[in-house]
């Protein structure tokens, strides 16, 4: 997977099902490249300072870029 950073956010590609997958939101960025460093997604977002009222959207887009195969479970 690579991230292409854009005005609005990023574009991230998976090279292996070439799914391009479009991060509207540089917070939303954030938290993807965060994601490694954490032991969690709730980690990561609390490690990019997101509040609880945007947490939802957030845990959304996580879950569309899992399906997508971008992120993985771990």
């Amino acid at each position: 997977m690579a991230l292409r950073p854009e005005p609005f956010g990023a574009l991230a590609y998976h090279y292996g099902n070439r799914r391009l997958n479009f991060l509207r939101s540089p917070d939303l960025v954030a938290v993807v490249e965060a994601l490694g460093r954490h032991r969690s997604a709730a980690a990561a977002l609390d490690a990019c300072h997101i509040a609880a009222g945007r947490r939802r959207s957030f845990a959304a887009a996580l879950g569309s870029l899992l399906e997508s195969e971008v992120i993985r479970a771990r």
